[in-house]
């Protein structure tokens, strides 16, 4: 007896494709068009049921409506040199008036009702244009890693600043750089002052008013020089608790 001719209307027609690399589930799509005006029963088939996950594995379709059958490859270590042999099969007939079991129904159909095709596996791997750049990756790693010691140095000083001890030394830092610029500028001024007593006194010829005014800004220098080395100290100590 002859078999009857599938009415189902099948995208792809002949074989499934998958698209590697094989170390993820690989998806490609079945589409099922019911181009009658009857109801159409489907059950999809593989020779390995145990390799592949199909949703939905079987269903009615509408007159004129279709329906897309997801096929899931499972992860698996694919060999180039080794030819797929893996088939599926979509098999369909007209729904009876009643199609509430489903179970029922496939069972009690006749061969001569059924209809079937029948598609072939083809697994590819990507071409050379497809791959990822190799400077991308990298550029890509590098650049997540790069953020990543960026948020942790900012969480660390965030740390730093938030205790009470370090908020303090900070403070008392900035209170002697204030106070040694104050004292810089005082020197600035009474140096020109002294410049000038100097060339005052070199015009008077007075050994006595020279002398003082030297012994005034040696006292001056020696101040400056102890808060300039305390300043050195300081900084190195905050420096210590900053890291």
């Amino acid at each position: 007896m002859a078999k009857t001719e599938q009415v189902l209307v099948l995208e792809p027609q002949q074989e499934l494709k998958f698209k590697g690399p094989f170390t993820d589930v690989v998806t490609t799509n079945l589409k099922l068009n019911n181009p009658t005006e009857k109801n159409i029963c489907f059950k999809v088939k593989t020779t390995a049921p145990r390799r592949y996950c199909v949703r939905p594995n079987s269903g009615v379709i509408d007159p004129g409506s279709s329906v897309n059958v997801s096929v899931m490859l499972q992860p698996f270590d694919y060999d180039p040199n080794e030819k797929s042999k893996h088939k599926f099969m979509v098999q369909s007939m007209y729904a009876p008036s009643d199609f509430s079991d489903m179970e029922a129904v496939w069972k009690e159909a006749k061969p001569e009702d059924l209809m079937d095709s029948k598609l072939r596996c083809v697994f590819e791997l990507p071409s050379e244009n497809e791959k990822p750049n190799e400077g991308e990756i990298s550029k890509s790693i590098y650049s997540s890693v790069t953020k990543t010691e960026s948020s942790s140095m900012f969480k660390s000083v965030s740390s730093n600043l938030d205790d009470p001890e370090h908020k303090k030394v900070l403070d008392d830092n900035k209170r002697l750089q204030g106070e040694v610029q104050r004292l810089r500028e005082e020197f600035k001024l009474l140096k020109e002052e002294d410049g000038l007593r100097m060339r005052k006194v070199a015009a008077s010829s007075n050994p006595a008013s020279s002398a003082s005014s030297l012994i005034k800004e040696e006292g001056l220098n020696s101040r400056i020089l102890a808060l300039i080395v305390l300043f050195f100290i300081f900084g190195v100590i905050v420096g210590k608790v900053a890291l």
